[in-house]
């Protein structure tokens, strides 16, 4: 049983750096949960696949940089998530200063994110060992399973 427990976690092989870096983003399932593997300006990413706000799959979503940080931005409602710490980003304004002027703001942490690694061209994932609740994981249970066909399939 201990040794089923040091193995939980990863890190996981999920494929070779050349070919990770050509697809940009790789989708992969490891202990059950989805991940999206994204590469982007010389450093690989690893998040959970599906978007916070309503499960909406983050794959092929475009990268921006967002008030210095470097974000995928979701297909579907157009979500920014930063890709080193899965921060949600927003703009919007303080409608107490005049004149009024966007600004950027954080809505905290609500992707979760996990740890990639390389070695000698191989390149591994380690789940995120956090325990506090982080939004995006609501998508990867049960329930958020059954929400994420719901949605799929009031899609046009």
């Amino acid at each position: 049983m201990e040794d089923e427990e040091q193995t939980t976690r990863g890190p996981h092989f999920v494929g070779k750096k050349d070919k990770l870096i050509e697809a940009k983003q790789s989708f992969r399932t490891l202990e059950g949960r989805d991940i999206l593997i994204i590469y982007n300006k010389g450093v690989l990413h690893a998040m959970d696949a599906y978007c916070y706000h309503s499960g909406s799959t983050l794959q092929n979503g475009d990268i921006e940089e967002i008030n210095g940080k470097m974000c995928i931005v979701c297909p579907k409602h157009k979500y920014k998530i930063s890709l080193a710490d899965g921060e949600g980003l927003y703009k919007a304004t303080d409608p107490r200063v005049k004149p009024a002027v966007a600004k950027w703001f954080s809505k905290g942490v609500k992707q979760r994110t996990h740890t990639v690694t390389e070695i000698n061209g191989d390149v591994y994932v380690k789940l995120s060992a956090e325990t506090c609740w982080i939004d995006s994981d609501y998508f990867q249970g049960e329930k958020g399973k059954v929400a994420r066909q719901k949605a799929a399939e009031d899609s046009p």
